[in-house]
C-alpha cells in the first residue's frame, strides 16, 4: 500500500469543520437539487432523437483528428440561436472559462470580476497574466470605482444568474458602465441557458444586449442535460481561442453522441414555453411562502434558504431527505461562514404539491 499519509491533514481538517464530502448515488427521491431545470436530461424525446446510428467515439484534439462536421454544424446552430457571429465548443463550462480567461487578458490588462463569480471564472483569472480585482456582488458603485483606475484592456466578468444565490446581475447598468469606460464584458450564462427569455436564449438576448458583449459562455451541463460549453463572440475571438486557449488545444474533442444531445436540446428550447411557465409558477409560490428560515430573493429556479452553520444546515437537509425530498446542503467553505444554505432547485417536472410539501417542512 502506497504511503500517502501527507493527504490526511487536509481531510481531517474538513472532517473537523463538518464539511467532509462524499459521493452518493441517486435514491429516487423528489429532485430539488439537480440543474436539470427543464427536465431535458430525463426527457425521452432527447434519447429518441439521439441518432442511435452514431457509433464514432472521440478521436483526439480537434486540431488533430478530433474535428468533424457535426461539431462545426452545431457550433453554427448555437451561434445562430444566440445571435452571435461565431461559437467554439469546449468540453465543459470549467474548460471554457479557464481557456477564455487564461489567454485573452494579457500582462498590463485589468480584470474586474464580481466577488461571487464561479470557481471556474476565478481559476481562469488566476491563470491570466493580467492584474485582477473583485468588486462587491452586484455593486455598481464599487464596479465603477474599479473601472476608474483600471489600465490596459479592461475586462469585466460576471454571471447572468448566480449559482449559489439565484439572483440576476444588473446587466443593463453593467453594459452601460462598460461602454462608458471602454471595458470588454464577459458574461457566464450557465444558469440562464434554456430558462431565461421567451425561447430560453438567456439574459443577454432577453434584454437585447447581444451586440454589446465581448464574450458569452453558455454551458450544456444544466438545462441542456448534457456536458460541454460554448464561447460565443466574433470570428476573431473564435480563431484566437483555437490558437491560444490551452484547455481547447490540449483536450480530446467531445464525441458525436454528446454533440447530438446538445443540438437536440437547442432544438427543444423554443418549444418549451409551458415548461418555463410552470417553472415560474413554482418559483412565485416558493418566494411568496412563509418558512422558518431566511430565504434570498430569486426569480430563477435556484432558491436559497439560509441555515447558518454546517451542523444545522446538514440537520435540516437530513429532515427533508427523510421525507423523500432530495435537497442538498451547501457548506462552509464553499460559502462563507454564516452563509451556509439549502440550495433548492425547482424544475418544470416538479409538481405544486411537491413544492407545498417542501414549504411545509421548512415552515
Amino acid at each position: 500500500m502506497y504511503n500517502d499519509d501527507f493527504l490526511q491533514s487536509k481531510l481531517i481538517e474538513r472532517k473537523e469543520q463538518n464539511a467532509f464530502r462524499t459521493l452518493r448515488l441517486p435514491e429516487n427521491k423528489i429532485d430539488f437539487c439537480s440543474n436539470d431545470y427543464l427536465g431535458i436530461a430525463k426527457d425521452s424525446q432527447l434519447t429518441a432523437h439521439n441518432a442511435p446510428h452514431i457509433t464514432q467515439g472521440a478521436a483526439g484534439s480537434r486540431l488533430l483528428a478530433g474535428n468533424y462536421p457535426l461539431i462545426e454544424e452545431t457550433e453554427k446552430q448555437i451561434a445562430s440561436f444566440h445571435q452571435a457571429e461565431a461559437g467554439l465548443i469546449f468540453n465543459s463550462g470549467y474548460d471554457a472559462n479557464l481557456g477564455l480567461l487564461s489567454c485573452v487578458p494579457q500582462r498590463g490588462d485589468t480584470i474586474i470580476y464580481d466577488f461571487l463569480s464561479h470557481a471556474s471564472l476565478r481559476d481562469g483569472i488566476r491563470l491570466s497574466q493580467a492584474q485582477s480585482f473583485a468588486f462587491l456582488h452586484n455593486d455598481l458603485t464599487d464596479l465603477e470605482r474599479r473601472l476608474k483606475i483600471a489600465t490596459g484592456n479592461i475586462f469585466v466578468i460576471t454571471e447572468s444568474v448566480f449559482s449559489m444565490d439565484g439572483d440576476y446581475c444588473p446587466l443593463s447598468e453593467i453594459v452601460s458602465l462598460c461602454k462608458q469606460y471602454h471595458a470588454h464584458l464577459i458574461l457566464d450564462e450557465a444558469h440562464a441557458t434554456g430558462v431565461v427569455g421567451e425561447r430560453g436564449e438567456g439574459l443577454v438576448q432577453h434584454l437585447h444586449f447581444q451586440d454589446s458583449i465581448f464574450a458569452r459562455v453558455h454551458t450544456f451541463g444544466k438545462a441542456c442535460g448534457c456536458h460541454g460549453a460554448v464561447v460565443l463572440g466574433s470570428n476573431s475571438l473564435r480563431d484566437y481561442l483555437i490558437n491560444l486557449a490551452r484547455s481547447f488545444i490540449y483536450s480530446t474533442a467531445l464525441p458525436p453522441a454528446a454533440i447530438r444531445v446538445i443540438a437536440n436540446s437547442y432544438n427543444m428550447f423554443p418549444t418549451m414555453n409551458k415548461e418555463r411557465e410552470h417553472l415560474n409558477t413554482l418559483i412565485n409560490y416558493f418566494q411568496c411562502s412563509s418558512i422558518a428560515f431566511p430565504k434570498l430573493v430569486s426569480n430563477t429556479p435556484i432558491q436559497v434558504v439560509i441555515v447558518s452553520g454546517n451542523t444545522q444546515v446538514k440537520r435540516v437537509a437530513e429532515l427533508l431527505q427523510s421525507n423523500n425530498l432530495d435537497v442538498r446542503p451547501i457548506l462552509y467553505p464553499t460559502v462563507p461562514k454564516g452563509g451556509e444554505r439549502l440550495r433548492i432547485v425547482l424544475h418544470s417536472f416538479n409538481t405544486l404539491e411537491e413544492v407545498k410539501l417542501l414549504v411545509g417542512l421548512l415552515a
